[in-house]
C-alpha cells in the first residue's frame, strides 16, 4: 500500500523498484518461517510431526518463482471505501498479486487477488467504476516486468478500449502445463470464481471459455476465504484422466495453494483391481440411475424376519427376547432407512436394551457395561448374523453379474429381460479376484460401499468435463460432497461416452444438488475466429440449440484445410509448425497413432505423450483423439477427421469427439486429409 503518486519522468523504473522490492520482502517472509525454531513449542511428536509439515508448507507457499510475476496490477482508489472497509482510504494504491506480501512493518507490498479490496481489478468497468480512478495492467518477459498499460476509469473523456496487455497475455504462446489465468480474469468469469461457498455452481462453457481455469480459482478463492472449514472437510479436483490431472497440476501450487487433491472417477471407486471392458451397450446399462434401486434392494434382501427368539443366559438367569418384539426391531430400523451397516450395528444394541429392561423389572440395576456385555453375547451376536448377515460389496455385485435369478428377482420391473441380458457375464468367475471388473462395475461397487456404510464427505469438489459422466458415476461423486458444495464444469457439445450428459438439471439432480445453479459462459479467450467458426459448423449435429463460442480475440488465428496423400506430408507438416513458437499437438485417431509415432520417428522429430511436460527443446505432442479433451495447444494438426469420427461406436459421438479435437488450438489449427472430410463440416 503506497501513496499514488507517480515519478512522471520514469514511471517504470518506480514500478520496477517495487517489484525489486516486494521480492526482496518475500524472500524476507519466507527467511522467517525457516528459521522458526519449534523445539519449545510441541508437547509430543505427534505434534511435531504436523506443526514442521505445516511449516514446510508454509514455505512451499511462499516461494518466489523467478519467471512468474509476483503482481500484475495496481488499483489506485478514489476515496476511502468506508470505516467497515479500512483496507482502501483516500489516495491509496494497491498492486494485484497472486499472493500476499508484507515489509518488515507489516504493511502490505501486494494484495491477494483473492481480497475484497482486488476485486476491482476485475469487475470495475466505465460504466461501474467501483470507485477506481485508475487501473494498471503490467506486462512481463519472463520474471522482468517491461511495460504497464492504464486505464483512467473515472475520465469521461477517455475512450474505452481494449487492453493490449491483456489480449497479450491470453495469446501468449503455451510451452508446458496449464497456467493459471489469474492476471486475465474476466467479470463474468470473477461472479462464479467469487461464489460462495454453501451453494453448487455448474458451468457450461464451450471451448475456450476458460471454464476448467475457472474451477480452480473457485477452489483457490474458497481455500482463501474459508481456510479453516475446508482445512477440516478437504478438497478434491475430479479430472477426466491422468494427462489431464497432470496437465493442470501446476495452477494451484502456482497460486499458493498446496493441499488439494486431485484424483479421476476411477481412482474414488477404485474398491477392485479394473482388467476387463464392457461393451457400450452394457455401459449404458450399468451407469443407468435405475441400476442403484436394483442394488438397494439386492442388499436390503438380505435382511430376514426372525422365526425363532432369542435367549441370553447370564449366570443362573435366562433371559428370553420373543420373535414379535426381534421383528418389531427389525422393522424399526428399516423404517429408519439408515445405513445397511449402521442398523447391523444397532441391532445388538437393541436386543440388549431389551433385555436390560426385563431385568429391571425383576428388580435388577445394571448399567451400561451390563447392556454392551449383552450385546456382545453368542446368542445375540448368531441372532444378528442370521436376521442381518454382513454384505460384502463385491461378492454382492459379482453375484448379481453372474447369477440370472438373483439379478432377475432385484431387477424386476426395474429393468427389461434384455437388459438384465446385457449386463450378465457370460462366463462363471470363481472368486472376486479373478473377476475382470469393468471401470462400470467398480462404480456399482461404490454404490454398495455406500449403501453399506456412508462415505466421508468433503467440504468442496471440483468435477471437469462432467458431461462424460454415466449417472452413476455422478451418484458416486455426489456421495463425496453431500454436506458439501461442488463446481461442476462442463460443455455438453463435447460429449463422447454413449451416456454423455443430455441437460444439466439432469446431471445435478444425479449429483443430489438439484438447487445448484446453471451458468453458461460463452466468451472465447482461446480458441482463435476461424477455428472456432469452422468447428462451429459441428454444433447443429452435436448439441442443437447450444449457442456457439464468440471468440473476443483480435487475432483471428491460423487456420488452414491442406489434401495430403500420406503419412509423410502429415510429418512434414509438423516440421513447419514446430518453426513457430510455442506447443504444436498432432491429434489424430487413435487407430492411427502407432503409424504417425512410426513416421515422426522415422524422421528424427522427437514427441511426447499427452500428460508429459513440453519444453522449449521438445514441443511436439502426439495425441490419440480419446486424449485430447481438456488439452491445449498453440498449434494443432489435425490428422484425417473422418477417421476420427468413424473411430467412434455411433456417428453422434464421433463428430462430438471431432468437435473436441478441433478445439484444442490457442494461434493456430491446420486440417490434413487424404480420405473425404464429414459432410457436416461443408
Amino acid at each position: 500500500m503506497s501513496t499514488p503518486v507517480d515519478d512522471p519522468l520514469d514511471p517504470l523504473s518506480r514500478e520496477r523498484s517495487h517489484l525489486a522490492g516486494s521480492r526482496a520482502a518475500l524472500r524476507a517472509m519466507r527467511e522467517d518461517v525457516e528459521s522458526l525454531d519449534i523445539s519449545d513449542v510441541t508437547a509430543n511428536w505427534v505434534n511435531a510431526e504436523v506443526l514442521a509439515r505445516q511449516i514446510d508448507d508454509r514455505i512451499k507457499a511462499l516461494a518466489d518463482l523467478s519467471d512468474t510475476p509476483l503482481f500484475f496490477g495496481r488499483l489506485d482508489y478514489l476515496h476511502a471505501p468506508g470505516a467497515e472497509q479500512a483496507e482502501g482510504a483516500e489516495g491509496e494504491r494497491f498492486y494485484i498479486g497472486r499472493r500476499h506480501v508484507h515489509d518488515a512493518e507489516g504493511d502490505p507490498m501486494v494484495i491477494d487477488w483473492r481480497a475484497p479490496v482486488s476485486q476491482p481489478f476485475y469487475r470495475a468497468s466505465k460504466k461501474d467504476p467501483l470507485d477506481i480512478g485508475l487501473r494498471r495492467r503490467f506486462g512481463y518477459t519472463g520474471g522482468d516486468l517491461t511495460a504497464y498499460e492504464d486505464e483512467h476509469l473515472s475520465d469521461p473523456a477517455e475512450a474505452t478500449r481494449t487492453s493490449k496487455l491483456l489480449q497479450q497475455e491470453i495469446e501468449r504462446p503455451r510451452v508446458g502445463p496449464m497456467r493459471d489465468i489469474v492476471a486475465t480474469i474476466q467479470p463474468e468469469q470473477d461472479e462464479i470464481v467469487r461464489s460462495g461457498l454453501g451453494g453448487t455452481v455448474c458451468v457450461q462453457g464451450g471451448p475456450g471459455t476458460g471454464k476448467t481455469a475457472v474451477g480452480l480459482h473457485r477452489v483457490a478463492y474458497l481455500l482463501y476465504a474459508h481456510r479453516e472449514r475446508l482445512a477440516r472437510t478437504g478438497t478434491l479436483v475430479i479430472g477426466p484422466n491422468k494427462s489431464f490431472l497432470h496437465y493442470i497440476e501446476q495452477v494451484l501450487p502456482a497460486l499458493g495453494e498446496l493441499s488439494v487433491r486431485q484424483a479421476t472417477v476411477d481412482d474414488l471407486v477404485a474398491h477392485v483391481e479394473v482388467r476387463g471392458a464392457d461393451d457400450s451397450t452394457a455401459a449404458v446399462v450399468k451407469g443407468d440411475a435405475r441400476m442403484a434401486e436394483v442394488l438397494r434392494r439386492a442388499v436390503y434382501a438380505h435382511v430376514s424376519m426372525p422365526t425363532e427368539p432369542v435367549v441370553v443366559v447370564r449366570g443362573s438367569r435366562r433371559w428370553r427376547v420373543p420373535a414379535y418384539e426381534l421383528e418389531e426391531m427389525v422393522r424399526e430400523l428399516l423404517d429408519r432407512d439408515i445405513r445397511y451397516g449402521a442398523a447391523r450395528e444397532a441391532l445388538p444394541q437393541r436386543i440388549a436394551h431389551a433385555v436390560l429392561v426385563q431385568m429391571e423389572r425383576s428388580g435388577e440395576a445394571p448399567d451400561d457395561r451390563v447392556q454392551d456385555a449383552v450385546a456382545r453375547n453368542s446368542a445375540v451376536k448368531a441372532a444378528v448374523k442370521a436376521i442381518w448377515p454382513p454384505v460384502d460389496p463385491a461378492k454382492l455385485v459379482l453375484r448379481l453379474l453372474t447369477d440370472a435369478d438373483f439379478l432377475a428377482e432385484h431387477a424386476a420391473e426395474i429393468l427389461s429381460e434384455d437388459e438384465q441380458k446385457t449386463i450378465l457375464w457370460a462366463k462363471p468367475v470363481r472368486s472376486v479376484k479373478s473377476a475382470k471388473w469393468s471401470a462400470a462395475d467398480t462404480v456399482l461397487i461404490d454404490e454398495v460401499h455406500d449403501l453399506v456404510s456412508r462415505t466421508a464427505s468433503l467440504g468442496h469438489v471440483v468435477l471437469d468435463e462432467a458431461q462424460d459422466l454415466s449417472p452413476m458415476q455422478y451418484r458416486a461423486v455426489g456421495r463425496r460432497c453431500t454436506t458439501g458444495s461442488a463446481t461442476i464444469l462442463g460443455d455438453l457439445a463435447q460429449g463422447t461416452t454413449p451416456w454423455a450428459t443430455r441437460s444439466w438439471d439432469e446431471a445435478l439432480a444425479h449429483l443430489g444438488k438439484s438447487e445448484g445453479v446453471i451458468e453458461e459462459l460463452t466468451a472465447g479467450f482461446r480458441v482463435p475466429t476461424d477455428v472456432i467458426a469452422y468447428a462451429s459448423r459441428l454444433l447443429p449435429h452435436i448439441a442443437p440449440g447450444l449457442a456457439p463460442v464468440a471468440s473476443i480475440r483480435e487475432n483471428p488465428g491460423f487456420f488452414e484445410v491442406r489434401e495430403v496423400s500420406g503419412t509423410a506430408e502429415v510429418v512434414s507438416a509438423c516440421g513447419e509448425l514446430l518453426r513457430q513458437e510455442g506447443s504444436i499437438g498432432l491429434i489424430a485417431a487413435d487407430a492411427r497413432i502407432p503409424a504417425l509415432a512410426e513416421a515422426l520417428t522415422e524422421a528424427g522429430l522427437t514427441y511426447l505423450a499427452p500428460g508429459e511436460e513440453t519444453t522449449r527443446q521438445t514441443r511436439l505432442t502426439l495425441v490419440p483423439a480419446s486424449l485430447a479433451k481438456g488439452l491445449e495447444y498453440d498449434y494443432v494438426l489435425l490428422d484425417e477427421p473422418q477417421a476420427v469420427v468413424d473411430g467412434e461406436p455411433d456417428e453422434r459421438t464421433g463428430l462430438r469427439r471431432l468437435y473436441v479435437a478441433l478445439t484444442r488450438a490457442v494461434s493456430g489449427l491446420v486440417v490434413v486429409h487424404g480420405a473425404g472430410l464429414p459432410v457436416q463440416l461443408g
